[in-house]
């Protein structure tokens, strides 16, 4: 129970609470022991100033006073500086012993030692500050301690503000100084000038009182002041033990415990939501207003875990929607290679990775008929499920357009693909196309670009190079649009390479684009190897530049050698059967998407 008090809350209010009290009540001490000692020296020092002037009143009625002050310092002048060294020598005390036999001497010592008596100053006497050798010369000291006498001619060295301050008194205020002395510690000397009959000042009456009072005065209230801010402390402690322990508290462990409680319960599959609502905490204050909170949160908890068991559950079943999607928008891709396998004239391969489950590219290829190959890549705008209804819809169109389209001519097939797919494009979506057709038997290839990007042909023997073919607008923007034809002449051992803008603009971690020079680096790499390994080592090329850095547009890429117009004696030619549609068929009615 003492380990667990230590780090409790209440031990640590309490013990903030008592130091905070205990650095105030020093803090208190500090400036009530610090106005006192103010006070009190200002008390010694307005007693021991009054005494000096009204001793000088007095003295000032004494005829001999400035007589006696001019002999004795006639003596101490009359001496070289080796010889004042040492003023408690006999040779320095002979020089002064005439004037102790003096009957004024005397009386002025008698005077001096009668207003001593009169006041608690400790000492009274008269000295002069003599501006040649920066003494304080004593005149006349009624001191009977011997310890403590200063005798006539005797001389000590006052500190240099307390020369100026005596010397250039100006009569106003109270005249004093407070230094240390070797003899008497702290002090407070005052003075009052003794002048002549021509105002002159010749002496000073002084009176000393030393500060021991003071630091015993302050010293005793200290320790007072000590004993009684212990025992407030502890009495402060003791009261706010009882009321913290029953407002603070005991309420925070009922709301700790029954978080406990919930814990436990949630672990063992218990769903109670009654933890917080049953605790009776009427506190009136943050706590109660806790404590409500926590029942609310309860409440909200269970509630959520309701709502997200059935989000997870909507979440799975659409990502399993999703997965099946992806599959059968792959599944009309062509996945199988080698593609033609009873055609020896040419190799073909393709490959498409979607930068999310499905994507919007696609590539296709077939034939019209037994000289013809038909090769199609698109590039769909946006991304997701949108753009993978759209390029289903769209790969259908363009591959039935050039199914059913009279003769071979690319630029005709996207001319009749683009007026059926803005016919029913309401959602303004659009894409790219690249569509060849092969005529195998002589090599020739004929082309249409709808905006897409450009083909690059490696000729026999040669290296890969970028073709910039003339560009149609994207279909799906202008039903009347029309597109061109071009044709490029293959022979044996040149090969054709397309691909989506997922390659060039594929981005690295320092936003840097892959870009064309790139790719027709990576393609020149190895130029005589089969389209399957130029794909694949076009792939790590673009693998190692993006690194670490998520793939964001979908990359589609084929290719096809051409290996001559022969024809090929194992099997009947193949061709792919027309798709057909509906001719009222619309996107709208058939495929949603938003």
């Amino acid at each position: 129970m003492k380990e667990e008090y230590k780090g409790s809350l209440l031990a640590k209010v309490t013990g903030i609470t008592l130091a905070s009290s205990l650095l105030m009540g020093i803090v208190i001490l500090f400036i009530g022991m610090t106005l006192y000692s103010i006070a009190l020296v200002d008390q010694y020092i307005t007693e021991s100033f009054c005494l000096a002037r009204s001793t000088s009143v007095v003295i000032d009625n004494f005829p001999e006073t400035e007589r006696i002050t001019d002999q004795i310092m006639d003596a101490y002048h009359s001496m070289t500086d080796e010889e004042r060294i040492d003023f408690r020598s006999e040779k320095y005390r002979e020089k002064f012993s005439f004037i102790e036999q003096d009957e004024g001497w005397q009386q002025l010592r008698s005077i001096l030692g009668t207003m001593r008596k009169s006041s608690d100053v400790q000492y009274l006497y008269m000295g002069v500050y003599d501006t040649e050798t920066h003494k304080l010369v004593y005149i006349c000291d009624p001191d009977k301690n011997p310890q403590t006498l200063c005798p006539p001619g005797e001389w000590e060295n006052p500190d240099k503000g307390e020369l100026e301050k005596f010397l250039s008194w100006d009569g106003k205020g109270q005249l004093y100084d407070i230094g240390r002395s070797t003899r008497h510690g702290y002090m407070c000397t005052s003075g009052y000038p003794l002048k002549n009959s021509n105002g002159k000042v010749f002496a000073f009456i002084m009176a000393d009182v030393t500060l021991v009072g003071v630091v015993k005065g302050v010293g005793l209230l200290a320790i007072q002041y000590f004993i009684a801010l212990v025992i407030i402390l502890y009495l402060i402690g003791y009261y706010l033990r009882k009321k913290l322990t029953k407002t603070l508290v005991d309420p925070i462990n009922s709301i700790s415990y029954a978080a406990q409680d919930y814990v436990r319960d949630r672990n063992a599959g218990i769903t109670a939501t009654d933890h917080f609502d049953k605790l009776e905490v009427h506190t009136g204050d943050e706590i109660e207003h806790l404590t409500m909170i926590m029942a609310d949160m309860e409440h909200n908890i269970a509630a959520y875990e309701q709502a997200l068991s059935k989000a997870v559950a909507d979440r799975e079943r659409e990502h399993t929607e999703m997965d099946l999607a992806s599959r059968i928008q792959m599944n009309m891709l062509p996945m199988t290679f080698p593609a033609f396998p009873d055609r020896d004239e040419f190799d073909i391969y393709a490959s498409m990775n979607p930068a999310r489950e499905v994507g919007g590219d696609f590539y296709d290829f077939f034939f019209i008929d037994e000289d013809h190959l038909c090769m199609i890549i698109a590039d769909v705008s946006g991304k997701g499920i949108p753009a993978a209804l759209f390029m289903m819809a769209s790969m259908i169109i363009v591959g039935n357009t050039a199914m059913t389209a009279k003769g071979s001519d690319p630029g005709a097939m996207l001319t009749a693909a683009n007026k059926i797919i803005n016919m029913h494009n309401n959602e303004d979506m659009f894409l790219t196309v690249w569509l060849g057709i092969l005529e195998i038997s002589t090599g020739k290839l004929s082309t249409a670009n709808a905006g897409h990007e450009y083909p690059v042909v490696r000729h026999a023997g040669g290296p890969f190079e970028l073709i910039k073919d003339p560009h149609g607008l994207v279909l799906g923007i202008m039903e009347d649009t029309k597109y061109e034809q071009y044709q490029i002449q293959l022979e044996p051992g040149s090969k054709i390479f397309v691909y989506t803008d997922g390659l060039p603009e594929a981005t690295n971690e320092d936003n840097e684009l892959f870009g064309t020079d790139r790719m027709i680096e990576a393609l020149n790499k190895d130029p005589d190897a089969v389209p399957e390994e130029i794909l694949k080592g076009t792939k790590h090329a673009v693998d190692l530049f993006v690194g670490k850095t998520p793939q964001f547009d979908d990359l589609t890429m084929l290719c096809l050698e051409y290996k001559g117009g022969h024809k090929s004696s194992r099997g009947e030619k193949l061709k792919k059967k027309p798709l057909s549609y509906p001719s009222k068929w619309t996107f709208k009615d058939k495929i949603h998407w938003h």
